[in-house]
């Protein structure tokens, strides 16, 4: 007999932005509640926060949490956020 799976609603716990184009050696990290951003160059990070402020502005005029989004409500606000920059 095969066992049922748990019904399962994706949901967004947090972001993760990586910079990968750092060549100064310095060692950038932001974080937050619901985001880290890793590494870039100054540019790279700064953008990567741009973006991630934009993001929980559109979710807090929302009234939501990262977690309270869906997933593809997110991704969207993302691509809008990232295209304001």
């Amino acid at each position: 007999m095969a066992r049922k799976k748990p019904d399962e609603t994706p949901e967004v716990i947090g972001l993760v932005g990586v910079g990968l184009d750092n060549r100064d050696g310095h060692k950038r990290l932001t974080h937050g509640d619901e985001f880290m951003l890793v590494g870039g160059s100054e540019e790279t990070h700064e953008r990567m926060q741009d973006v991630v402020i934009r993001l929980t502005e559109s979710l807090k005029e929302r009234g939501k949490r990262l977690r309270d989004a869906e997933p593809g409500e997110v991704a969207d606000l993302l691509r809008d956020a990232a295209d304001k920059g």
